[in-house]
């Protein structure tokens, strides 16, 4: 396939009478809060403020119950588990519930399923172990909600659950105890988009809250809910949970704590990673820190993971996390590798609507990153299924307009299970109907992809003139942050810009390194897996970015981290 070619698309500007409305706000922050339908005073207060004052945990479906049951549980010395799934955001809200119920006095423990044995959420051989061991109430965190047979199951084992998920269940919710979902159809709480350790924390407050009212345990020591913010900030950027609303808040404080680094095994994992507290913001936790989390998950068992996050030894943390370093220095070199057979699947597939890549080669706790990947690079849809013995498990990812696990939910005849979101999906599936299940979604996607479809769209901010991309502007974007997931870092765009310098660099020569100009200004840019060679780039390009700080040799320098570009219209 040749390159993608990108569809730009840049916001109209901001009406006069709006702009008017906030005096006090410099025009471009205004503008870009409109972008973002930011545009009530007490919307844009509580933004910049980073606050989400409706919080209180007992407005969402099942809290009241899932309480309830818990202390029961406490009360009468009965085993609680907490089951959760082996993602960074799994991983956090386990280590975020186990030690808030045992501080209330549970007898809890964490069960956090193999990846590559057990697959993605419940199952009952689980659920058996469980039971046997003599527990009585799992509380699942990150999933659960798609369960219905293995929960049935559980009822019949004599275990009671409590679900916390917020993945779109299925039409028939699972028998439990209680269910906590902001996407459940009747949920009436304020904010629907909380990940699953978000979920676990609102839980957690439920129950510190119900304590301090009435306790269980008089002498208990409780922590304080802030504490636990730092594996909310890990979780939710992690999974990509939109940085608004409640999420906003609480990253916002989060990330806080976590340049604090109290945790042990947080000043750790920063030390592993040549961080220092106080470096670290949503890209950190996206590109740095989470991927470690979740390389133990993908690679072999997710309770190391678990084990730094909880242990109060330093030594037990440096250990871990040196662990986690070297596991994930492995995850990159083995997703190299299947990256490129990926490719080579991919040329033989030709111009396809989605692409569905199968193979023993590709590690099932790794399909994912793969699927991401071919994603970005070709804008399809793609199933990656790693090829097991006698079922297969894959990952699928998608582009805008096109829900995957809706066309799963079409082939769920075909599959032992499946769940996931609008743009990214788990499925296992027995090897005899991988044809079916690609000759199935090869049909569904000639039925809904239109070419245009497979034209990613740039959605850009505003034109900048490049005398505006500088420090000061850079300033101004700080209010915005954190950046990720439903608030994405600000695109500008300049336009019949100069290109003074443009040479390649990195060690396979596919990044490349700018020096623009417009009038008397110079500014530098980095474009990276751009695939194009150096002596390409005409004199005079428009040019897509967003702006970034620069530190070397200690000169900070604003720079412009290239999206897309094009010759300039006007050259």
């Amino acid at each position: 396939m040749t390159a993608v070619l990108k569809r730009w698309e840049v916001l109209p500007r901001v009406p006069a009478e709006h702009l008017a409305g906030f005096p006090d706000l410099p025009p471009l922050l205004v503008q870009l809060l409109y972008n973002r339908q930011i545009r009530a005073a007490d919307e844009v207060s509580a933004f910049l403020a980073r606050s989400f004052s409706d919080d209180n945990p007992y407005q969402m479906r099942g809290m009241n119950e899932a309480v309830a049951r818990l202390r029961r549980a406490i009360r009468a010395g009965e085993r609680i588990a907490v089951y959760g799934d082996y993602d960074v955001d799994g991983v956090t809200a386990t280590a975020l519930l186990v030690p808030i119920l045992q501080a209330l006095g549970a007898q809890a423990e964490p069960y956090i399923p193999k990846r590559l044995v057990e697959g993605y959420g419940l199952n009952k051989p689980a659920l058996e172990e469980l039971a046997h061991k003599g527990v009585r109430v799992v509380v699942t965190v990150d999933c659960g909600v798609r369960s219905v047979d293995e929960a049935a199951f559980a009822q019949e084992l004599g275990l009671d659950m409590v679900i916390t998920d917020h993945h779109t269940g299925a039409i028939q919710l699972p028998p439990a105890v209680a269910i906590i979902d902001p996407k459940r159809e009747d949920e009436r709480y304020p904010f629907r988009h909380l990940a699953g350790v978000g979920l676990a924390y609102k839980l957690a407050q439920g129950l510190l809250r119900a304590e301090r009212q009435v306790p269980i345990q008089r002498d208990a020591l409780l922590p304080d809910e802030d504490d636990l913010l730092d594996l909310v900030a890990l979780g939710t950027v992690a999974d990509l949970a939109p940085l608004l609303g409640e999420n906003r808040a609480l990253v916002s404080r989060g990330l806080q704590k976590l340049n604090e680094a109290r945790r042990p095994g947080i000043g750790a994992m920063l030390e592993e990673a040549a961080l220092k507290p106080g470096q670290v913001d949503a890209r950190t936790i996206g590109y740095v820190l989470g991927p470690r989390l979740n390389s133990s998950g993908r690679l072999d068992d997710a309770m190391a993971s678990y084990n730094l996050l909880v242990t109060s030894y330093p030594d037990e943390a440096r250990a871990l996390a040196r662990e986690l370093g070297t596991t994930n220095q492995e995850r990159q070199r083995l997703m190299k590798e299947m990256v490129e057979h990926a490719r080579q699947e991919v040329a033989a597939l030709g111009d396809a609507r989605i692409y569905i890549l199968a193979s023993p080669t590709y590690a099932s706790g790794i399909a994912g990153l793969i699927a991401s990947r071919i994603t970005e690079e070709f804008y399809r849809p793609t199933l990656v299924i790693a090829i097991g013995e006698n079922e297969s498990k894959g990952s699928a990812r998608s582009v805008e307009g096109f829900h995957i696990t809706k066309a799963l939910d079409a082939c769920r005849g075909l599959l032992v299970r499946h769940g996931g979101h609008r743009a990214a999906a788990g499925f296992t599936v027995k090897n005899e109907l991988i044809p079916d299940l690609r000759a199935k979604m090869e049909e569904i996607a000639a039925q809904q992809i239109t070419d245009r479809q497979l034209q990613p769209l740039i959605t850009v901010d505003m034109e900048l003139p490049l005398c505006q991309a500088n420090a000061e502007t850079l300033g101004l974007l700080e209010s915005l942050q954190p950046f990720g997931a439903g608030n994405q870092r600000p695109l500008f765009v300049s336009n019949n810009v100069g290109v003074c310098e443009s040479r390649a660099v990195g060690s396979d020569q596919k990044t490349l390194r700018l020096r623009l100009a417009d009038g008397g200004v110079r500014c530098e840019a980095v474009a990276f897996r751009q695939d194009t060679r150096a002596q390409d780039v005409p004199e005079r390009i428009d040019v897509v970015y967003t702006l970034q700080s620069n530190v070397w040799n200690g000169r900070v320098s604003t720079e412009l981290m290239v999206k897309d570009w094009r010759p300039a219209a006007a050259s």
